[in-house]
């Protein structure tokens, strides 16, 4: 069984930072890619940011400048470092991972239970 486990969302004010970590657990061979996606009520899913095994990170045209994805691979965690938020970022926060279980020959799809990020004055 793989669990991803997120931390680090809340109430921050406008132009204000918040920094989201997913730590990956379980039963783990590799991890392929991570990434964190965001959903409003009533709206799809989207990918805010990925990152892949060997570091390279692709961004949302909203999220670019302002947020930073990265990994640490030893502890099989990802962080997302969120600065300059705007109101319009306001969003349930999901992590993602392309995870390759111990036994498995190809990777699966794992989530985490989503954090909650609210940009407010």
């Amino acid at each position: 069984q793989v669990q991803l486990v997120e931390s680090g969302g809340g109430l921050v004010q406008p132009g204000g930072s918040l920094r989201l970590s997913c730590a990956a657990s379980g039963s783990i061979l590799s991890i392929n890619s991570m990434a964190w996606y965001r959903q409003d009520p009533g709206k799809e899913r989207e990918l805010v940011a990925r990152i892949s095994s060997g570091g390279t990170t692709n961004y949302a045209d909203s999220v670019k400048g302002r947020f930073t994805i990265s990994r640490d691979n030893a502890k099989n965690t990802v962080y997302l470092q969120m600065d300059g938020l705007k109101p319009e970022d306001t969003a349930v926060y999901y992590c993602n991972g392309r995870i390759t279980r111990s036994g498995a020959i190809y990777w699966s799809v794992y989530w985490g239970q989503g954090t909650q990020v609210t940009v407010s004055s």
